[in-house]
C-alpha cells in the first residue's frame, strides 16, 4: 500500500516539490554560509520523494542549544511559508475521503518544514 500510495503521491506533485526543495538546497548550498539549510531542504526534498513509510524524529546531531537559534532563522526565512504551504494542502486535500492520507503526509512535512534543525527522517524498507 505504502508504494501505491507513492507514486500516486509522485504524479500528482510529489515530484515537482521535490525537484523544488532539491533546488533551492543547490542554490543553498552555494555559499558557506547557507550549508546547513541547505541540508534541511534536502531532507524535506527527501521526505516529498518518498513520504509514505519515513517517520521524522528527533535527531541525534545538534544540541538543543544550536538547533532553536537555527531554527528560529530558519522560520524566518522562508521555513514558515514552507509550513504554511504544507498546511494549505494538507487542508484542501482533507476535505475528501481519498485525501485523507495525504493530507496527513502534507502535516508531516509541515511539522518538518517548521523546525527542520534537529530532525532524522526515518525511512522503513
Amino acid at each position: 500500500m505504502r508504494l501505491l500510495g507513492n507514486i500516486i503521491w509522485l504524479i500528482f506533485g510529489g515530484l515537482e516539490a521535490a525537484i523544488g526543495y532539491f533546488v533551492g538546497s543547490f542554490v543553498l548550498a552555494l555559499s558557506l554560509v547557507g550549508i546547513p539549510a541547505a541540508v534541511q531542504t534536502f531532507k524535506i526534498g527527501l521526505l516529498c520523494l518518498w513520504p509514505f513509510g519515513t517517520e521524522v524524529r528527533d535527531g541525534n546531531g545538534l544540541s538543543g542549544c544550536l538547533s532553536v537559534p537555527l531554527n528560529i532563522i530558519w522560520i524566518i526565512f522562508g521555513g514558515f511559508w514552507a509550513f504554511l504551504n504544507h498546511v494549505l494542502f494538507g487542508v484542501l486535500l482533507a476535505f475528501t475521503i481519498i485525501g485523507i492520507p495525504f493530507a496527513k503526509q502534507h502535516f508531516k512535512m509541515a511539522r518538518l518544514s517548521l523546525a527542520p534543525f534537529g530532525k532524522d527522517v526515518v525511512l522503513y524498507g
